[in-house]
């Protein structure tokens, strides 16, 4: 059904604003530091947190408001760290684990702004002891950074994201589809808005309103399995 997967599609856009994060007990602490990065130990943070609890968003709140660049694991490789200026983070760093060159970058870049006095940000899904990392002193460099750990998003906050997301897309909904639907969906805010967009492209094509039956309806389909 072709037609329905377009329909799933609107409105799932990602957005990394400030007033798109929802501080909750489960980030409370990565925000605070995100918050406070001039007391960072040596200038430098790993952020720590499963898929989905946030890292990402804060890391570009965090280089918002500092006028930091983003770097991503591949292209560490081809960046020369001498030529970059201003604060740095890097997403997803546990995915050089094992990989010499970008192994080899991500120590150089450490260095270059323990060096430089540079701020940087390092994001991961574990610890780097779990990483796999076959280089020995990029091990003890990341390991002697100060942590701030992120957890999955709790029934609380995924509500919260949840009551939020609909407004914005002035529907009303009843009280019991929140406490069905996350108790139900993946735990990430990525995924409560696409499930709201998917929701909300359901109940257009049908010409209903958003419900709980609706929800189970969509949640239930066979082609949603």
């Amino acid at each position: 059904m072709t037609h329905r997967q377009m329909a799933f599609d609107l409105g799932a856009t990602e957005t990394y604003g400030r007033e798109d994060f929802f501080p909750a007990a489960s980030n409370a602490a990565a925000w605070q530091a995100i918050e406070n990065s001039d007391d960072w130990p040596q200038s430098r943070l790993l952020l720590i947190g499963p898929a989905g609890a946030g890292k990402t968003h804060l890391a570009h709140i965090w280089a918002q408001t500092n006028g930091a660049k983003i770097l991503a694991p591949a292209s560490l490789a081809t960046v020369d760290p001498t030529t970059l200026h201003g604060p740095l983070a890097v997403e997803d760093a546990d995915e050089t684990a094992g990989l010499p060159a970008p192994e080899e970058a991500l120590f150089h870049l450490i260095n270059h702004c323990q060096h430089s006095k540079t701020r940087l940000l390092i994001t991961a899904k574990s610890p780097p002891r779990d990483w796999g990392i076959a280089l020995p002193d990029l091990l003890s460099r990341l390991q002697s950074m100060g942590q701030a750990q992120l957890h999955a998003p709790d029934d609380a906050l995924l509500s919260a994201v949840l009551v939020k997301l609909f407004a914005d897309r002035q529907i009303t909904v009843p009280p019991n589809l929140i406490p069905y639907l996350s108790a139900r969906m993946e735990r990430s805010i990525a995924a409560a808005r696409a499930l709201v967009a998917r929701l909300d492209a359901h109940a257009l094509q049908l010409g209903r309103p958003v419900t709980r039956a609706l929800a189970a309806d969509l949640l239930d389909s066979p082609d949603q399995g």
